[in-house]
């Protein structure tokens, strides 16, 4: 029996790949669960279209995050911290506080947790940061940390 995979099924396929099954898994389970369609030619014909959409979608997608990538690498990020003595900051700058800084001077919505930090931030200074907008737009912006 064949079926078209409407969600990830572990050691199965991915969602929207055309695979066969055993009739009774495909029957009793798959179907059933929501987790997948029987692959006839109307189905196959409405997956086509599902895939050429999300093809145009993810390409939007991707240019978007391009050009919100060349804003971020074009202008440098203040992020303000509290400062001890030597020019050493309380604690330890956070991706939280980065993407804060980058929504509140840039107005560009970004998701702490593609944030990553090459070194820890515990001074003042200039400092890289690597976002991962996109699976295939990855960007090195700069932020400078400076006392509040």
């Amino acid at each position: 029996m064949e079926v078209i995979l409407l969600d990830k099924v572990e050691n199965l396929g991915e969602k929207h790949e055309l695979v066969s099954v055993k009739s009774g898994y495909g029957r009793n389970f798959l179907i059933p669960q929501k987790k997948a369609i029987v692959a006839n030619e109307t189905n196959k014909k409405i997956l086509d279209h599902r895939i050429k959409q999300a093809k145009i979608k993810e390409e939007e997608l991707k240019a978007e995050m391009k050009a919100i990538s060349e804003r971020l690498t074009s202008e440098v990020v203040k992020v303000g911290a509290k400062v001890g003595k030597e020019d050493k900051i309380f604690g330890t700058i956070t991706t939280l506080q980065l993407s804060e800084a980058i929504n509140e001077q840039l107005g560009v919505e970004v998701d702490r947790r593609k944030i990553s930090f090459p070194e820890e931030v515990k001074k003042l200074g200039n400092f890289k940061a690597n976002l991962a907008l996109h699976k295939e737009v990855n960007v090195q912006i700069t932020f400078e940390v400076i006392a509040e």
